[in-house]
């Protein structure tokens, strides 16, 4: 390390890859330090030096060196080999510990025990691990993933063929060999059963073998968790909580609707796009093997935060995130959120978030590790408050939302008409994505007989009215629609 490298690193704050320490005199920290580098992204520890970056050097550097040396080798388990040097800085000589991610790892600090020793950096300051992060540690070390392990008690009529079929708008259900090749099969002892990755994309009983691979949403008053106003448990499969998680951000998101026009036109409160993102980049990254740990989205009035159960990946950084670098913790799953074109390129979903929040003169997105999670915050542009909009205002919200649905209810004598005209008022959508939207599992004979009943009534048209059987059928608002709408809304004001 050179003079000028290690002058750098004094300019900085100590952090997940950084520490300071004055002297030898508490060597039982350092080395629990120097077992969490290795665990978690490496890092440097530099030892004649305040925690506030002042330089203060050591006395006899030489013989700290070798005394470290016989330190590490006696306290840490696998052995550990990190570089020392003696770096001078001025009339200061610097001792400077480099720890690379270990490919043993995990590693240990003895006087705690093999279980109670494994320690992970987090912040500026060492964690103990639990024993999902060790099992982890264990897998990546050996090149394994925890979702594409097999589960040799299930078989293949443990995963929902239909849905399956459905997410990827096929004709006929995926036979073995497209399933081993997502890996949602995988070989074991001489026939095929489903991967991990498998059942928590499409088990049939998901919740039975993950309990926690799920989504908690929660909308609160103000800018704290001190009053929840409203909550949604999620538990769709994974490829359909990205929508699900949306239409529950939409409902109490404000709306700024343009009437005047030919066509109505809605400005979300919320970045949408930058959202959905972010949601996807937690259902695929999240550690679904910790225990009691579901994925947590929180709608408050000046951000929304998302919360994913797991540390980074090892060796990756907040910095490294920002810049695009990624490393896939669940390579099933995300394969099959790329081939339902849920994830455009890999890795770029992070940079993307930050790109986007740049390009709409939003803060920068916030990234933090805290206990065993990582937490995305996004700021809103305007603050969203949970409230009525003021008389004559343009701007409409869940209450009056629901108040509109009300009175379309009464004036076409049918809640599912009301609500199949309030879902296309925002863009043409087919049968089976309105059905989606409505939370139905598919498209029933109600929903069928409700879109003719509005065709009938010229509230709605087909898009491809000369291919009615077409698979890319979609139905949208008729300019008598449209007018229906603006005079029911106006009926409220």
């Amino acid at each position: 390390m050179t003079t000028a490298t290690i002058e750098q690193r004094l300019s900085e704050p100590e952090g997940k890859q950084l520490e300071f320490k004055r002297d030898l005199s508490s060597p039982k920290p350092l080395m629990k330090t120097l077992v969490a580098f290795a665990n978690t992204a490496g890092g440097q520890l530099i030892i004649g030096v305040d925690d506030d970056g002042t330089v203060l050097g050591v006395d006899d550097p030489l013989d700290m060196e070798e005394r470290l040396t016989s330190m590490i080798a006696d306290a840490i388990h696998p052995r550990l080999l990190p570089n020392i040097e003696l770096v001078s800085v001025g009339e200061h000589t610097l001792v400077c510990i480099e720890v690379f991610l270990s490919s043993a790892r995990p590693h240990f600090f003895k006087a705690l025990g093999e279980e109670n020793g494994v320690l992970v950096r987090l912040g500026s300051s060492n964690r103990q691990a639990g024993l999902a992060l060790i099992q982890e540690m264990q897998r990546q070390a050996s090149g394994t993933t925890f979702d594409v392990q097999p589960m040799p008690e299930l078989s293949r009529d443990d995963l929902d063929h239909n849905a399956i079929q459905q997410a990827f708008r096929s004709e006929q259900p995926l036979d073995d060999n497209k399933l081993c090749t997502l890996r949602l099969l995988v070989p074991y002892q001489g026939r095929l059963v489903p991967s991990v990755g498998g059942i928590l994309l499409f088990g049939r009983e998901r919740q039975w073998h993950f309990e926690d691979a799920w989504i908690q949403c929660g909308r609160f008053r103000g800018t704290d968790k001190v009053e929840i106003f409203d909550q949604a448990d999620i538990h769709a499969s994974l490829p359909q909580a990205v929508d699900d998680i949306e239409l529950f951000l939409k409902k109490h998101a404000f709306k700024q609707a343009e009437f005047g026009a030919m066509r109505r036109r809605d400005v979300w409160s919320i970045p949408l796009t930058i959202l959905r993102e972010a949601i996807i980049n937690a259902l695929v990254h999240s550690d679904y093997s910790q225990r009691g740990s579901p994925i947590r989205i929180a709608f408050f009035d000046d951000r929304i935060e998302i919360e994913s159960p797991g540390l980074l990946m090892p060796g990756m950084t907040i910095e490294d995130m920002k810049r695009g670098v990624s490393m896939i913790r669940n390579p099933v799953i995300a394969r099959v959120f790329r081939e339902l074109g849920l994830i455009e390129q890999w890795g770029s979903g992070v940079k993307r978030i930050f790109a986007e929040a740049h390009a709409q003169g939003l803060p920068e997105p916030h990234i933090e590790e805290i206990a065993n999670r990582v937490r995305l915050s996004i700021r809103l542009a305007a603050p969203v408050s949970i409230q009525q909009p003021a008389p004559g205002s343009q701007t409409e919200s869940v209450q009056p939302e629901s108040r509109l649905e009300s009175r379309l209810e009464s004036r076409l004598e049918s809640a599912l008409a009301a609500r199949v005209l309030l879902i296309l008022r925002q863009e043409p959508l087919g049968k089976a994505a309105m059905a989606r939207e409505l939370g139905h599992k598919g498209v029933s004979g109600e929903l069928n007989k409700q879109v003719g009943n509005l065709r009938q009534q010229q509230l709605i048209e087909m898009t491809l009215p000369e291919k009615p059987n077409s698979r890319l059928q979609q139905y949208r608002l008729t300019p008598k629609g449209q007018r229906f709408l603006q005079d029911t809304f106006k009926d409220l004001t």
